[in-house]
């Protein structure tokens, strides 16, 4: 009977806390703030936070359990409960985004035209930036090849080799794409992020348009198409850096490191570069397409919608690259 009068009086208890809980998410000062200028679109999302919140204290305090499984739940448990949960969310809301820009297609020609100002905003606009990091990469990995070669059994054309393979399995590709994820993502992100605020998406959607698919899709098809130029250009001209570099250094003879090159080819090393470069361009133009075109808020949620989508961009690019590895070279 007292175990009975005790649950019942801690269940009113969690009930009053809940109430407390939730007025506070809903009642509050920037609640007021955001209904004016935002149409409650952060109050709800907090309010969806804390109802996940509620949900999991629920699960947890009140399932009848015995007293050890009871005794082991941790506030560690319970806060990667909700990230878990917050992670599948916007992985599901980022699917949905990216459905929706095959849904409602636009004119082919409104297509067109919009995929080639993106091709010379995303490509020819990144030509210089990409050549001249590429130069410096290959002239790096072929003077530090030559002086890390400390045995003088290996022939010295072993250094041409090691630079061309090292541009084009893994500098190339992946550093030159990381180099896009901050000069491209950024502006991809803080481009759209701006239409959302000063609610540009929002006319487009009334004129009947699908905003995402004008806005994203064109971006989308320049970025897959250009950048595996963009990086069978880094890898001609960081190869030619490194061949510049060890000939004026004078720490390996020209014949020497073109006969590198030319050793023991591999083509299929190109088509996994370019397999890797169609994913990561795939990754970096959705992703921060995505953060911008869920950004709210002002000037300073654009930028931080920027930040996520270069460190979110960055951070994927780098797990691909090991997965894409693994499977096909592996």
């Amino acid at each position: 009977m007292g175990s009975r009068m005790a649950q019942g009086s801690s269940f009113f208890t969690n009930r009053r806390t809940i109430a407390v809980f939730l007025e506070q998410g809903t009642t509050g000062k920037g609640h007021r703030n955001n209904c004016k200028n935002y149409q409650n679109a952060s109050v709800q999302t907090d309010l969806h936070s804390r109802l996940l919140l509620v949900l999991l204290y629920l699960l947890i305090v009140n399932t009848p359990t015995e007293p050890k499984l009871k005794s082991n739940i941790t506030i560690f448990d319970l806060t990667i409960s909700f990230i878990f949960m917050k992670i599948l969310f916007h992985l599901g809301k980022y699917w949905l985004f990216i459905g929706s820009l095959f849904s409602k297609p636009e004119k082919r020609m409104v297509y067109y035209r919009r995929v080639i100002d993106e091709l010379e905003s995303i490509g020819v606009n990144s030509l210089g930036i990409v050549s001249l990091i590429s130069i410096f990469m290959g002239a790096v990995i072929t003077i530090q090849t030559v002086y890390n070669l400390v045995n003088p059994f290996v022939p010295m054309y072993i250094v041409g080799l090691v630079a061309r393979d090292s541009m084009i399995i893994e500098f190339s590709p992946t550093i030159i794409m990381l180099v896009l994820a901050g000069k491209v993502g950024s502006s991809i992100a803080s481009e759209i992020g701006t239409m959302r605020v000063t609610e540009q998406i929002d006319a487009l959607e009334i004129m009947g348009i699908n905003s995402s698919g004008y806005l994203v899709l064109p971006k989308m098809i320049a970025a897959i198409f250009i950048a595996p130029f963009l990086v069978l250009i880094s890898m001609f001209v960081g190869i030619g850096g490194g061949l510049v570099a060890g000939e004026l250094s004078g720490v390996i003879p020209a014949a020497d490191y073109i006969k590198g090159i030319q050793y023991d080819f591999l083509p299929f090393n190109v088509t996994f570069a370019m397999i890797k470069t169609v994913v990561f361009a795939f990754l970096i133009t959705s992703i921060s397409a995505f953060q911008g075109f869920y950004t709210d808020g002002g000037s300073l949620e654009v930028g931080q919608a920027s930040t996520r989508a270069v460190v979110y961009s960055s951070v994927l690019i780098l797990i691909f690259d090991y997965i894409l590895t693994q499977l096909i070279l592996a």
